[in-house]
């Protein structure tokens, strides 16, 4: 079946069953269970010596206990681990892992990339990117193409050279709650529940469905609150209590309570002031897998903690080991291929007493339990062991990736122009990304590549009118007259300054749009970059961790132009270079020079884009204009995106076209929603597709002329403006109004947004046992998929809710004139959200809205649900109360109480406050009692708001460390009585971690 339903469990609440970091013998823990061993685990043991630890008991029986597939995991792990020696279990730790002769046990590595493809191996299937994966909203297609990728990683495997394996880090989970993210193409959506969906399908494909047997061991990205890429090892994810339980932590556990997942990667940023590498959250999360996971830093992070890092949490790299192994981790993704720094300074901490034994055992039983179950130690390499490379690229996965590409595209708007009439038989494909197809970072090879202009020609059987629509310059010295000049051969070569020669003094430019453009060597079809000696054209895309082809064009007031360099690497604090072109010699090569030197050009233009595309489109039938980004530089890892529109000459380019033949479809390809809604009111029609892998072309061939109907539905809001969105570094969606669940404007496109070639009509929503239906019936004359979408929303509740919040979906296929019911499940537990008062997930009591419909802005048909939940009593602050736990704020941040676990609340200047609405005070409040850090100041006690009715005023001391807490107090005045909203106004440079309110006692006589 199509779009069903992902685990959900209860709204994704981590509970920790047990742990496996205990303080007993080695050989007792690290079961690869997650919990602490028990009954199992005995039993495990009592087979294990039943077979007897020196040998088999057969001829036919394995040579240890740890390679007989026939006992379970744990003794498995439990075996192995009494085999190997302390030095042995520590050199697991790294992320190349040794090979251990003795035992005959190979070397193992974690972290083949696998996000949409399996990439950095060589030529392989490459499937739309993440999102496009997600814009299906197809859960059974996602697991097709996770099980297809998981084939190809077992097909590299076979081969098995250094830098393969199969512990795969894929899928990305983090919700997209901001577009502007550098990194969104990764992820699935800004819902959290559609994330999990997505992430439980392509997980289950990747492991195979049986987490005993693993195909791969996929590891979720990236552990916690990760979606900026500025500053992103040292700015702080503030995750109040909701927003982590309602929000960040319901993406991940799907796919960790279904197995579908092995592990979590840590991210970079902090959470709560605390680095994630040491996020105690780590090991909580572990106790919700029926399997337990295996846990990995990002890479580098390591490093991060220590002193000469960018955090510098810890003094010493041991420290921070150690701490890390502590919260959660079990493998250390640092310093490439050399463990030394890691299993030395995992040593220091053993000798130092910052670890025991049984904390390297934990974490290497983790690791053992994942190889055991990937069949590395049974006979043949397990149920996968005879898939071999004939699968990479397959025709079957050919196949599989057309048909995701064209599930994923989103028809956003259509007066009529298409499908393309089976009449237009003369097209023309015009745009930047027309004839051409562009990878991310995290893309396979490409094994062969259909343009859209490629697709587009094998549908109509002959090739079609085209250009690229990019302007060809020159560019001459205004002083000395020479042009810049590039290598004429395939292999390019160093651009100097010379007299004009054809084509060698010729250049491609391409707008990506924030003064960004690409220069293209018109000589050898190759791209200029900086090589850090000189200028070359010699790439065939822009590229690379730096992405060095990246120019700007700075025009002057004379009306000349400044070449200046805009590589990543510019952008980073050990640049000192100077970042503009110029001549550096008497040969005219050009270099690196001061803004005072640099060269004055004018651009003289041979051959104008906009003409040219003009000129290819007139007359034609139709006109296919493919605009969009390069992933390389419109955001990327460690790069959020500057704006979120169209490139200038992009958009002109569009206006030009249409102008020239009104039956103009706009193609838009990039990672991420786009503010076009200008340019969207002047054209007949706009698809939208990801960068969607080899078969681009054919799936945009398949869906323009109607050989498949478009079902594919936006996954985040697409706004109109950037100035809809708060700050990118603020996580607070509830207070801030993120996404559509909270966002109070118009949008450009709504969440779940997508038209079809037919029309679809909506029955009443009915409720059944376990949920709601609903009776589609495509009204059109085409067959076609609609994407049923249910959403809740709770009319009144003591704390703020979503307007609208996703609860079920599901795709499903209707021939012309068919009805289908189309059950959704929901149940009253679904409908919880996070009570601060108490710590706990609740239901209230009350109304809640049913809408179903076709996305969040276009709802078809609405029911109500009267429900018998609680009623939230009013606050009790005589009992110990978490500052975090507040209702409102502003001013302060959320800061680690402790390095090891806790959070408290700083204030970031006078005045910062927090409320804690509906409080009862009982008769009277007698005392105001705090635990505060830091260096000094006060807590006000006050009613009604941050500027109400003062009751009592703290005093704090200075405490000489964050990490060092004081117990304050102040008599609260008679007016702290009934039930109120108390506010705690915070001056000066303190923490606050906890605080009650004690009730006055009663006086004789007085009840």
């Amino acid at each position: 079946m199509r779009g069903t339903r992902g685990t959900r469990g209860a709204k994704g609440t981590i509970r920790t069953r047990g742990t496996s970091r205990g303080r007993g013998g080695s050989g007792a823990r690290g079961t690869g269970s997650g919990r602490r061993p028990g009954t199992a685990v005995v039993l495990a043991l009592a087979l294990i010596g039943g077979l007897g630890a020196a040998g088999p008991a057969g001829a036919d029986e394995p040579p240890y206990p740890f390679r007989d597939p026939r006992l379970p995991t744990a003794a498995r792990v439990n075996d192995l681990l009494s085999r190997l020696t302390l030095d042995e279990k520590v050199s697991l730790l790294h992320q190349w892992q040794p090979a251990i002769p003795r035992l005959g046990i190979r070397a193992f590595r974690t972290g083949t990339e696998a996000l949409h493809g399996v990439a950095w191996l060589g030529e392989a299937t490459v499937f739309p990117q993440a999102l496009g994966l997600a814009s299906t909203w197809d859960p059974a297609l996602v697991e097709r193409v996770g099980s297809a990728v998981g084939d190809e990683v077992r097909g590299f495997q076979r081969e098995r050279p250094a830098g393969w394996g199969l512990n795969v880090w894929a899928p990305v989970v983090n919700p997209l709650r901001d577009p502007r993210w550098g990194r969104n193409e990764e992820g699935y959506s800004e819902d959290p529940y559609l994330t999990g969906s997505m992430a439980t399908a392509y997980g289950t494909g990747l492991t195979g469905g049986d987490p005993d047997h693993l195909r791969t061991a996929p590891t979720l990205k990236h552990f916690l609150g990760n979606n900026n890429e500025v500053d992103r090892t040292t700015t702080s994810s503030d995750l109040r209590p909701r927003v982590l339980k309602e929000y960040e932590e319901p993406a991940f556990t799907p796919a960790v309570e279904a197995g579908a997942a092995t592990g979590v990667m840590s991210s970079y940023n902090l959470v709560n002031g605390r680095p994630a590498t040491v996020n105690p959250a780590l090991d909580e999360l572990r106790g919700r897998s029926p399997r337990g996971l295996l846990n990995v830093t990002d890479a580098y992070a390591p490093n991060n903690l220590a002193g000469t890092g960018s955090q510098k949490y810890y003094e010493t790299l041991a420290e921070g080991n150690a701490a890390a192994l502590k919260a959660g981790v079990d493998s250390f993704t640092t310093d490439d291929t050399n463990a030394g720094p890691t299993t030395a300074s995992v040593e220091t901490a053993l000798e130092k007493g910052l670890l025991e034994e049984s904390d390297v055992d934990a974490a290497a039983g983790h690791i053992l339990g994942v190889r055991v179950r990937l069949g590395e130690f049974d006979p043949g390499g397990g149920r996968y062991g005879s898939v071999d490379a004939s699968v990479v690229n397959s025709p079957a996965h050919r196949a599989l990736a057309r048909e995701a590409a064209a599930d994923a595209a989103v028809l956003l708007k259509n007066t009529g122009a298409l499908p393309l009439k089976a009449s237009a038989k003369d097209v023309a494909v015009v745009g930047p990304l027309a004839d051409t197809l562009y990878t991310d970072w995290y893309s396979g090879t490409l094994p062969y590549a259909v343009t859209p202009a490629e697709g587009i020609a094998a549908r109509l059987g002959g090739p079609v009118a085209g250009s690229e629509g990019v302007d060809r310059i020159t560019l001459r010295n205004a002083e000395s007259g020479a042009y810049v000049r590039a290598g004429a051969d395939a292999g390019g070569g160093p651009l100097a300054e010379g007299p004009a020669a054809g084509t060698a003094a010729e250049f491609d430019v391409f707008d990506w749009g924030s003064g960004i453009v690409t220069l293209r060597s018109a000589a050898n079809g190759k791209y200029v970059g900086y090589d850090w000696s000189g200028f070359v054209n010699d790439q065939a895309q822009p590229n690379g961790w730096f992405v060095q082809q990246q120019f700007a064009l700075e025009e002057q007031a004379d009306g000349t132009l400044l070449l200046r360099y805009a590589g990543y690497e510019t952008r980073e604090p050990w640049w000192s270079n100077p970042v503009y072109l110029g001549p550096t010699g008497p040969d005219g090569r050009l270099g690196l020079v001061p803004e005072a030197d640099a060269a004055r050009y004018t651009r003289d233009v041979v051959r104008s884009g906009a003409e040219e595309a003009v000129a290819a489109v007139e007359g034609r039938d139709a006109a296919v204009v493919v605009v969009g980004s390069m992933p390389a530089i419109n955001g990327r890892e460690n790069d959020d995106r500057e704006d979120m529109g169209l490139a200038p000459s992009q958009e002109a380019l569009v206006r030009a076209v249409r102008r020239a033949n009104p039956n103009t479809v706009v193609v838009v390809e990039n990672s991420y929603p786009t503010t076009i809604g200008a340019l969207q009111k002047e054209v007949p029609a706009v698809l939208w597709t990801t960068h969607a892998g080899q078969e681009t072309g054919n799936a945009l061939a398949d869906v323009l002329f109607g050989d498949v109907n478009p079902a594919g539905r936006l996954t985040q809001t697409w706004y109109r403006s950037e100035s809809d969105l708060p700050s990118i570094l603020e996580y607070d969606n509830i207070k801030y109004d993120r996404t559509y669940q909270y966002f109070r404007g118009e949008p450009l496109h709504p969440f779940g947004h997508g038209l079809s070639y037919t029309s679809f009509r909506y029955g009443k929503v009915k409720r059944v046992d376990g949920g709601y239906e609903v009776d589609v019936t495509n009204t059109g004359t085409r067959a076609g998929d609609e994407v049923v979408q249910l959403y809740t929303h709770q009319r009144v509740s003591r704390d703020k809710q979503p307007l609208r919040q996703l609860e079920a979906f599901r795709r499903v296929s209707l021939e012309p004139g068919r009805t289908r019911t189309v059950r959704l499940p929901l149940a009253e537990e679904d409908l919880a959200h996070w009570d601060v008062t108490r710590s706990r997930w609740v239901v209230e009591g009350g109304t809640y809205d049913i809408a179903v419909g076709a996305s969040a802005g276009d709802i078809r048909s609405r029911a109500t649900l009267a429900v018998r939940g609680e009623t939230i009593p009013p606050r009790d602050l005589s009992r110990v109360t978490r500052a975090e736990n507040f209702d409102d704020y502003e001013g302060v941040r959320l800061v680690d109480e402790s390095r090891a676990r806790g959070t408290a609340v700083g204030a970031s200047g006078d005045g910062a406050w927090l409320s804690f609405a509906d409080t009862g005070l009982g008769a009277r409040a007698g005392t105001f009692r705090a635990r505060v850090s830091g260096g000094g100041g006060k807590v006000e006690v006050r009613l009604g708001s941050p500027t109400g009715r003062l009751v009592g005023t703290a005093t704090a001391p200075a405490t000489g460390s964050v990490y060092t807490y004081a117990e304050v107090g102040a008599p609260l005045a008679s007016a702290a009585k009934g039930r109120q909203d108390v506010y705690l106004v915070l001056e000066g440079g303190i923490r606050l971690s906890t605080f009650s309110i004690s009730r006055a006692a009663a006086r004789p006589g007085v009840g």
